[in-house]
């Protein structure tokens, strides 16, 4: 369905920075059957979001001053997403359930908008039973500055995924797991997400390094393989 902002009995909302628009999509099932129902009725709110200043030009002055979306640039804030994606990578997974022995695909992405063009790395991630990261039990997915460390164990396919779709988007690929003793089923995984120059050679302090068990040894997604050298001491 096609429905115009102003229809559908929206709301506008102005604030300092944004047009807000809402509306709420109702689905109302109707009974099949008189005494059973095997749906619900559902309300889903949707909000749509534009920016209230922007700067436009005809390129037929040059400006002597700084143009206001250079300054922007310098000052907007970087979007962070970590999904689950389905097999193939081309959509997020509809479902967060797993059993033991599949691979849980994980992609990080940023929206680096009038950003300078940067690399997006995964500094570290952690599973625990709670969302509390500091949590016990817990246990590192990704550690010391982008060292894939589940990989290290024996049994495990964990990996980057190399090479990556575009520079703001890193994939990398978990072997389903579960904590011993426990049996809830539910995991929540923390990770932190950070940005490069693309300009800059990737450095201990920011890479993706997997375990290679062929070769025994750590290799990155990017740049050269010493940078990965600190995985196997664990301080980087």
């Amino acid at each position: 369905f096609l429905a115009g902002l102003h229809e559908c009995g929206s709301s506008l909302q102005m604030t300092p920075d944004s047009l807000i628009y809402r509306t709420s999509l109702s689905y109302k099932p109707p009974p099949a059957n008189p005494i059973i129902v095997r749906t619900n009725a559902a309300v889903v709110p949707i909000e749509c979001h534009y920016p209230r200043k922007s700067n436009v030009s005809s390129d037929a002055i040059q400006p002597t001053w700084a143009p206001f979306l250079s300054t922007l640039a310098g000052e907007e804030k970087l979007m962070f997403t970590l999904r689950l994606m389905n097999g193939d990578w081309s959509s997020e997974r509809l479902s967060n359930g797993f059993q033991l022995g599949e691979s849980l695909h994980l992609q990080a992405d940023v929206d680096s908008g009038n950003h300078i063009p940067l690399r997006l790395f995964v500094d570290d991630c952690v599973a625990t039973l709670s969302p509390d990261r500091s949590s016990s039990p817990r246990y590192a997915l990704i550690d010391f500055s982008g060292c894939l460390v589940d990989g290290r164990s024996e049994d495990t396919t964990s990996a980057f995924i190399s090479p990556r779709p575009r520079q703001e988007t890193l994939q990398f690929m978990v072997d389903a797991f579960r904590f011993a003793g426990d049996n809830g089923n539910l995991i929540y995984i923390t990770c932190h997400l950070k940005v490069f120059p693309l300009d800059q050679a990737p450095n201990p302090l920011n890479k993706a390094c997997s375990f290679n068990k062929a070769s025994s040894l750590w290799a990155p997604v990017e740049g050269t393989a010493d940078i990965c050298s600190c995985c196997e001491t664990s301080n980087c």
